[in-house]
Parts: structure tokens; C-alpha cells; sequence
């Protein structure tokens, strides 16, 4: 049987695998659990059973409508889970084992892959557009950032996960998936924070504790986290800060206080928009360093006159995915989670199932959750 949808000829038979999922149908409109169909495993493929599933704050940028996103969509992008099927030329995993999904995949052809640069690859995201599930009544359905890990499982290519040693927490694992890899990458390969230097956090999400995390390992001097929220105070002392300020109109003045007048070496913004990237140029000292990592809108447009950016002589980046090769440097992750100069436990401020993604949300959305982990596979009571 086939059915059009959305201009999109569907043959309901290439999609044989029924599972669980929270959906997304619309923007700003809850999510509920649903039947979808995933395709079958072709070539290259693997199928992967979500064990384990962090809700970021991507997730809900995509879910209130601020990153464009197709839709009906099953969002996540942050998981481990288990190989249950390969697909034909797949010889270097196998059946059982346990993986990290990545939401970039390079293609290794690219001119960013050539050089050296994967997490900017100019295919790595050109799965979005196309369905890898339908419902059952074969509306084509489409993975969130290219993974769709709020669900039982998800058919992926082989270039989008990274075998996880066994020795290796599943929940750690996937919090390695987005967040700590891309706070910690940060600091150690976008940045290159030096030791003794001084760091400036803007927002304290399951991104801004890792960025403190990156800065204790690269042996940071004076670390200065911010936040809205006054609760997140021990969390991110326990990541790394020396010193913690809520966000308000002293914080640039307590921040100079810190730094002998000058303002913070490297600065990185969690938050991504017009006005804490501001807050972040004006609180990095002249010379210095300021990082974006947070995600924005696209219209909400940040100004600088050119004469300031002339004279402060400040480095403003982006960074997409912490500027890492998953592939080569996910084993120095695995080390430092094993010797505990990672601690990812801490990050995690509440668990659920499949039902609990949209209060999840919530909790981020309030500026009050860290990171739930999901284990799509269980329901609740």
C-alpha cells in the first residue's frame, strides 16, 4: 500500500519496524506517545535500541518553534543505545553492541571533512529533511536533529554512532551524546583555554556545567559561572567554579571585580541569544576570547559597532558540537569519565519515561532542570 503525504509518496511496506515515540505534530503543542513506523534497514544502516536518552535544550528550541524543524517529528539527539540490526555492508559493529548516537554525521568528503573539520561537515545534517518513519496512518514522520531518540529505537547510518566501551555507563554515555562533549570541547578544542586563565560561564544548563567541567581540566585559574537561577549555585561550584554570580544588572561589575578590572580571558555564553552574547563581549577583557555555544534564532540579530570591534581586539567563535572528530576523540572522553575528572552523575536532576519528555521541557523552559535522562523502553506506573 502507498498513501501521499505532505507531496511526499510513501510505500507503507518500507517501513516494517513499529515502535513507541513521543511525537511531536505541532509547534508549541504537547507531545504524546505514539505507534510510528521506522524504515527498514538498507544498506550501511544500523538499527539501535534507545536505552538511555538525555532532554536537551535543542530539543526544546525545536519543540517551541525557535530552530526549524519538519514535522510531525520525534525529537532527541542525545542517547546510547543497542545495535539490534545492521544493515548490508556494515561489518565493524555488530548485534548487541552498545553505541552513542552522533546528530552530525560526516560525510568524509566535504571540504570540511577534508580539512579537518567533521563538525562542520556540509552533509552532516542532509538526513533532516527526509522521513525515516511514518505513523500509522503513514503520515511521514522526521528525526529530530537527524536522530530521533525519544523513541524505542531509530534506524541511523553507521557514520552516526560510536561504539561505547563496557566499562562505560549507559546514562553517562549518552550525556556524551550533546552535552558534555560539546561544553567540554568548548574550552579544550574551540577555545583552547589555557592553564591559569580566567573563564566566564553565561548559563548553567547540562552545556554550561560542562563548559565549568572543560574549564577545571584544562587547569583554569579564577572560573566565574552565571546564572538566573540562584539554585544552580552548588551545581556549578561542584563542576568547577570558584565563584558563582546571579544574573542581574551587577553581574558585569561583580564579574570585573573577579578579574582585576580587565574581564575574563575566555568567555563562553550558554544561552545563545542577542542579549547575553552582548553581555558576554562586554565582559571578556580586551585581547580576549568569546565563544558562543548556545543556540539562537535566526532573527534575533546581534550589533557591534565597528569601532569596538576594532579596539577591544577580542576573538568572537561559534562552536558547533564542542569542534569535535567523535570518531577520534571520544576515547579521550571515555578517560576522563573512567578516572572521574568527568563527572556526569551531578548533571542529571531527574529521570522518566517516554511520557515524561514534555514536562522536561518544562523544567527547562523555567531555567530550573539540568538534564532528565529517559529510558524510552520503560513506561510509567
Amino acid at each position: 500500500m502507498t498513501v501521499q503525504a505532505q507531496s511526499v509518496t510513501i510505500d507503507v511496506a518500507a517501513f516494517p519496524h513499529a515502535v513507541r515515540a513521543a511525537l511531536l505534530r505541532a509547534v508549541g503543542e504537547p507531545m504524546a506517545v505514539e505507534t510510528i513506523r521506522l524504515r527498514a534497514v538498507g544498506p550501511g544502516d544500523v538499527r539501535v535500541r534507545i536505552d538511555a536518552t538525555g532532554v536537551c535544550h535543542s530539543d526544546l528550541s525545536l519543540a517551541r518553534g525557535v530552530l526549524a524543524q519538519p514535522l510531525p517529528a520525534v525529537l532527541g539527539h542525545e542517547a546510547c543505545g543497542t545495535v539490534v540490526e545492521v544493515g548490508e555492508g556494515v561489518t565493524d559493529i555488530a548485534q548487541g553492541q552498545r553505541v552513542i548516537l552522533l546528530w552530525i554525521t560526516p560525510c568524509g568528503e566535504c571540504f570540511h571533512c577534508e580539512h579537518a573539520e567533521p563538525h562542520l561537515c556540509a552533509n552532516g545534517s542532509r538526513r533532516a529533511g527526509e522521513p525515516y518513519a511514518v505513523t500509522e496512518q503513514g503520515e511521514p514522520v522526521y528525526a529530530g536533529l537527524t536522530v530521533g531518540s525519544f523513541a524505542e529505537q531509530t534506524v541511523v547510518p553507521r557514520g552516526a554512532v560510536v561504539p561505547v566501551p563496557d566499562d562505560i555507563d549507559t546514562a553517562d554515555a549518552a550525556l556524551l551524546g550533546c552535552a558534555v562533549t560539546t561544553g567540554v570541547g568548548a574550552v579544550t578544542r574551540t577555545a583552547g583555554v589555557t592553564e591559569g586563565s580566567s573563564v566566564l560561564v553565561i548559563g548553567l544548563g547540562g552545556v554550561g556545567l560542562s563548559v565549568l567541567q572543560g574549564a577545571k581540566l584544562a587547569g583554569a585559574g579564577t572560573v566565574i559561572a552565571v546564572d538566573r537561577n540562584p539554585d544552580k549555585a552548588d551545581l556549578a561550584l561542584a563542576a568547577g567554579a570558584t565563584h558563582f554570580l546571579v544574573a542581574d544588572d551587577d553581574t558585569k561589575k561583580a564579574v570585573r571585580g573577579l578579574t582585576e578590572k580587565r574581564g575574563a580571558d575566555f568567555v563562553f555564553d550558554c544561552v545563545g541569544s542577542a542579549r547575553t552574547i552582548r553581555d558576554m563581549w562586554s565582559m571578556t577583557r580586551r585581547g580576549g576570547s568569546s565563544t558562543v555555544v548556545g543556540i539562537g534564532g535566526k532573527d534575533d540579530t546581534v550589533s557591534f559597532s565597528a569601532l569596538e570591534l576594532f579596539h577591544f581586539a577580542r576573538t568572537l567563535r561559534g562552536c558547533v558540537a564542542g569542534s569535535l572528530d567523535a570518531t577520534t576523540d571520544m576515547p579521550e572522553f571515555f578517560e576522563w569519565v573512567r578516572t572521574g575528572r568527568l563527572d556526569l552523575r551531578q548533571m542529571v536532576t531527574g529521570h522518566g519515561h517516554l511520557t515524561d519528555v514534555e514536562s522536561a521541557l518544562d523544567e527547562l523552559a523555567a531555567g530550573r532542570g539540568i538534564r532528565t535522562v529517559v529510558t524510552p523502553g520503560e513506561t510509567s506506573a
